[in-house]
């Protein structure tokens, strides 16, 4: 079996030719394409029965259906054509020139007889390579010095001016900088102890600020259904409260009467670690500070702040995040609340 060959082409084509070529192939490709779109519509004319002058059968739903698969089909492959198409116009008008290197020079021809006409110049050599640059000669001698030229004569010395009028005093210079301290005295002897004085009066004792202050704990292990806007945790268990902090019914909102600086402090406890955050709010607005909001489940939530609090101000602790239930821990402090004034 041969291997195929390309035909030879007497005188070679350029590339520009070839380019042309393509081009040509390209378009006769696209105008059989053209007449194949063009049989496709003829034939579902035909199934249709809106042929003009022909007329067939009537057609059922699966000739249809066979007939608007058989388009499709043609179409996809109609498509991927004008894709492959595109491509080869595009390689051929972006294709580059492909000169290759220039040959080298062919020998010269003969001298051609006398009286004929005269051969063309053949072409010029290449410059040949520039020779190295020659050492820099010695430096000549110097010359003789120059001898120095005659003094002229001094002139005569000018007449002395009057002396002119005193000026007006400058103003009195900057103080001087103050020297250094002398060195410290020797201490005199110490004196004799006077006599003590009568004991003053006792004063009043003042008011305790951390008699305001108020505890709370919850360890009875309950439930709490967290949603993702929170749920307040309830803290029924060992309350110590005094009579200017109150508590609501169900044990969630603590509200202090005595302003001041106080400190909040609050722990949390669960039976299993949670994707969850706890944080305290004041007057129902949650405290940024005290805000426990971790990238890792827990089972022990923390933190206490400092705040100034008004007379009337509630106190809350709340758990919020992903749906779904908490149990604290039972029989040991599943959530506690410490409220104490500092002044």
């Amino acid at each position: 079996m041969s291997l195929p060959s390309f035909p030879v082409t007497d005188p070679p084509i350029q590339r520009d030719d070839a380019v042309n070529q393509i081009l040509s192939s390209i378009a006769m490709e696209e105008l059989g394409l053209s007449h194949i779109l063009n049989a496709e519509g003829e034939k579902l004319q035909y199934i249709l029965g809106t042929l003009p002058g022909l007329s067939g059968p009537p057609a059922t739903v699966s000739d249809v259906l066979a007939a608007n698969e058989s388009v499709r089909g043609l179409l996809e492959t109609t498509v991927q054509n004008q894709l492959f198409l595109k491509a080869k116009m595009q390689g051929a008008l972006e294709a580059s020139p492909m000169q290759g290197p220039a040959g080298p020079t062919g020998p010269t021809g003969p001298t051609g007889p006398a009286g004929g006409p005269a051969g063309p110049a053949g072409p010029t050599g290449p410059a040949g390579a520039t020779g190295a640059t020659g050492a820099t000669g010695p430096a000549g001698p110097a010359g003789p010095e120059g001898s120095p030229g005659i003094d002229g004569p001094t002139g005569p010395a000018g007449l002395t001016g009057p002396i002119g009028p005193i000026g007006p005093t400058g103003p009195t210079g900057a103080a001087g900088a103050t020297g250094p301290a002398g060195a410290a005295g020797a201490t005199g002897p110490a004196g004799a102890t006077g006599p003590t004085g009568p004991t003053g009066p006792t004063g009043a004792t003042g008011p305790s600020v951390t008699a305001t202050s108020a505890f709370a704990a919850n360890t009875s292990g309950s439930i709490l259904p967290v949603v993702l806007l929170g749920i307040l945790v309830p803290l029924p268990d060992s309350q110590v409260l005094p009579s200017d902090i109150t508590v609501n019914g169900a044990n969630t909102v603590f509200t202090v009467n005595t302003p001041g600086r106080y400190r909040l402090a609050y722990n949390l406890n669960t039976s299993t670690a949670l994707a969850s955050g706890t944080r305290l709010l004041i007057n129902g607005t949650a405290n940024q500070a005290s805000t426990v909001a971790p990238s890792l489940s827990l089972s022990h939530f923390s933190n206490e702040i400092i705040v100034d609090l008004s007379a009337g101000n509630t106190v809350s602790l709340q758990m919020y995040g992903i749906l779904g239930s908490a149990t604290l821990l039972p029989g040991a402090a599943g959530a506690t609340l410490s409220i104490t004034r500092l002044s």
